[in-house]
């Protein structure tokens, strides 16, 4: 993915607004279904359209979401669409003050909690919910021996397969797709 589709989160209160869990799985809906209404997120994310266009305004007002207006019909018409292919921050970037240190904390603990809930999701779905996917689903773990920087390299490499996944042009098989989602964490630990 080029540099230039990502943006770096380094303001709190953009960090707060991106961590609310509500924002988070519109601009996720965003991510998988492209440009949408408030009332197509709303269908999306089982929410209130008035409660879709509030934090679709918050998520506006932060810059994490832009119009798209050629898409709309009418003047009363509000299409919405991700500012940035990807979003990056690091706690480190937090820690000037204990204020920001707290929001950047509380937002790492969401962004796990998000993640785990996905799925928790998948594990509480129906028997032929989960049939048709048969054994494709899988969780992994290992436990590596690595210096800082081969963390970060081996973050680089894993990233990048993820984006070639992710931007490949998807064939025109007649196959249904469905969204999936993929997460993955490195961090130091003990056994």
């Amino acid at each position: 993915m080029a540099d230039e589709d990502v943006r770096t989160i380094t303001d709190s209160r953009v960090l707060a607004a991106l961590s609310h869990p509500t924002r988070r799985r519109l601009m996720d809906a965003l991510k998988v279904y492209g440009p949408c209404t408030a009332s197509m997120l709303a269908e999306h994310t089982g929410q209130a359209v008035a409660n879709a266009s509030h934090h679709l305004r918050v998520l506006a007002g932060s810059e994490l979401i832009e119009e798209a207006p050629e898409l709309a019909r009418d003047r009363r018409e509000r299409w919405w669409r991700l500012s940035s292919a990807e979003l990056r921050w690091s706690e480190s970037d937090f820690g000037g003050d204990p204020a920001t240190a707290a929001i950047a904390s509380a937002a790492a603990s969401l962004n796990l909690e998000h993640h785990v809930s996905m799925v928790r999701a998948w594990y509480a779905a129906s028997e032929d919910e989960r049939a048709a996917w048969q054994d494709a689903p899988f969780s992994t773990d290992k436990w590596l021996r690595l210096t800082p920087d081969e963390l970060h390299e081996f973050e680089a490499q894993f990233l990048e397969l993820l984006s070639r996944w992710a931007t490949r042009e998807i064939p025109d098989d007649g196959r249904s797709r469905e969204p999936v989602f993929v997460f993955a964490f490195g961090v130091p630990g003990r056994p």
